[in-house]
């Protein structure tokens, strides 16, 4: 399979623990709490004492070769403190806690179903965004490292409202990062799928939003979808921007985005041909979704290029190379 061979040529196939299967044999859940004491999504998982045994080897063999690419004595301290589960979307992801038994300082992993729009999600994201990706893939098992950041339902409810936030700051990022997900139609960017990132600057606070769901990625058919402010979830951050920025301003980081973009694509111009030609190839999606995306992206940029596209992959590709110039 091309995208197998495109994974264990730079290094995302890995000869890891198949544990994706293994992990959903719990014999029982309990609802996760967050340190404050409220409900969330998440279940914490309870196994056999002799199934978790193994799964503890397993999983703090997997972080060991997430973190530094292969064994090392450096983590023999290190122990699986808890494996979370989200029945939530089709993701159906785990959620591991490693804890380290000298500090008790500790850090967490995903551990989800492998498919094959997840993947693209995650590749087109390492080359064309400002974050670095960090996963692993074998078999049926995808291995996620952890995206630190305010969830941005919680960031839009606890944050906003803060009369220390930097409002301009937080509405240029936003107007950014709506346009990252258009440009390699990145969709169903809610809330939830994202996470705010704030950093300390010298004079003010910087924010840079990152996305942490890819599992629809050249996926659905609407084209408001890979629009983040569309989304209802979105609309006390949309309104912000929409607030805060004029629409010269908005054009700027708009531009300035798309620019940044291209050189990144520029810079990465084999691993990205390489990713998108093997995306052409695959059917991502139903036809009727491909048909109507075209229609939709024909419409907004007037165009007609997006015409004879019979896939998703030949959607995103065209779409990448007009909206950066390539």
């Amino acid at each position: 399979m091309l995208l197998r061979q495109y994974l264990h040529r730079f290094a995302r196939q890995i000869e890891i623990p198949t544990v994706y299967n293994d992990l959903c044999r719990f014999e029982g859940v309990m609802p996760y709490e967050d340190p404050f004491g409220n409900e969330t999504l998440w279940l914490t998982c309870m196994y056999p004492q002799e199934t978790m045994h193994t799964l503890r080897t397993q999983l703090t063999r997997i972080y060991t070769e997430l973190k530094i690419g292969g064994e090392s004595g450096l983590h023999e301290h290190l122990t699986v403190d808890r494996i979370d589960f989200g029945d939530f979307g089709n993701s159906k992801p785990f959620r591991i806690r490693i804890t380290n038994l000298y500090n008790d300082n500790s850090d967490y992993f995903y551990v989800k179903q492998a498919d094959s729009s997840r993947i693209y999600g995650l590749e087109l994201e390492h080359i064309l965004s400002p974050n670095r990706i960090n996963y692993l893939v074998n078999g049926n098992t995808l291995i996620e490292e952890h995206i630190a950041g305010v969830p941005g339902n919680v960031f839009q409810r606890d944050y906003l409202k803060r009369p220390e936030l930097n409002r301009v700051r937080i509405a240029k990022e936003f107007t950014k990062f709506n346009e990252r997900c258009f440009i390699r139609l990145l969709g169903d960017m809610r809330s939830v799928n994202y996470v705010v990132d704030i950093t300390p600057d010298f004079e003010e606070v910087q924010y840079r939003v990152r996305p942490i769901d890819f599992d629809q990625q050249s996926y659905e058919g609407n084209g408001h979808t890979y629009l983040a402010y569309h989304f209802d979830s979105n609309r006390a951050v949309t309104r912000l921007a929409f607030g805060e920025l004029n629409r010269r301003t908005i054009e700027q980081y708009v531009e300035e985005e798309r620019s940044q973009m291209a050189r990144r694509a520029k810079v990465e111009n084999t691993r990205l041909r390489a990713v998108l030609g093997i995306m052409r190839r695959e059917d991502l999606a139903p036809r009727a979704h491909v048909a109507r995306l075209a229609k939709d992206l024909t419409k907004y940029h007037k165009t007609d290029i997006f015409r004879d596209c019979e896939t998703m992959g030949e959607l995103t590709a065209t779409h990448i190379t007009h909206m950066l110039g390539l």
